[in-house]
């Protein structure tokens, strides 16, 4: 049981780490961007909110699978397949997880407004430094609801990490595949086990989600 929450807390962590660093650009582009293709990318992006899960799950092993055009290219490098691996686990939780970190920071980029920015352009600092040291550190309270959400997603995701991983043991056999096999094997106590550390890990995420709201909205 050890392994299984380490392991989940190990793809949860991975995960929210690349989606801060992938979503950044992103966001502030769907954020400051002026193209017309702004609400196709904003589709795609919040797609897997609507999309069932299994649905995507079954595109991702197809395209993961070891007669994917992606894995043809990677065959070279000795790579055959990322269906039913960590790694394939990671690229699945990083797509499923996507819009629970890009809307977040959006967000954040939004509220933003125009004036620091244009103040900072006034005093000279280029693009880079505008968003280094004003657009980010306002952003920050964005960063943390969209690291918190991210997370919780990952660790609660079971249709996509169910067809993409297959539940192997130290491998891609994360708490909630295994709370279904106890249940599966009529397992009940170790089910209400792992089942309760969810739903206190639940509790305490929203409970800070909505502490961080406040705080956000709270006068100065």
């Amino acid at each position: 049981m050890v392994e299984v929450v380490w392991l989940t807390l190990k793809l949860a962590t991975v995960v929210t780490l690349l989606l801060l660093a992938l979503s950044t650009p992103l966001a502030w582009w769907l954020a400051r961007g002026k193209s017309v293709l702004k609400p196709v990318v904003g589709a795609l992006v919040a797609l897997p909110i609507v999309l069932p899960p299994t649905v995507l799950g079954f595109y991702l092993l197809i395209a993961l699978g070891p007669k994917s055009p992606l894995m043809l290219l990677l065959a070279p490098f000795g790579v055959r397949t990322l269906a039913f691996t960590f790694e394939g686990l990671v690229i699945g939780s990083l797509v499923y997880s996507l819009p629970f970190a890009v809307q977040p920071l959006r967000n954040a980029f939004m509220a933003i407004g125009d004036e620091p920015l244009e103040a900072a352009a006034t005093l000279g600092a280029g693009k880079a430094a505008t968003f280094w040291r004003v657009a980010l550190p306002l952003a920050l309270p964005g960063y943390a609801v969209a690291a918190l959400l991210a997370f919780a997603h990952t660790i609660g995701e079971f249709g996509v990490v169910m067809m993409l991983g297959g539940g192997i043991p130290s491998e891609t056999q994360v708490l909630s595949i295994e709370i279904y096999r106890l249940v599966e094997s009529l397992e009940w106590d170790k089910a209400h086990q792992l089942s309760l550390l969810l739903l206190a890990f639940g509790f305490l995420a929203a409970l800070t989600l909505l502490l961080l709201e406040r705080r956000r909205s709270a006068p100065a």
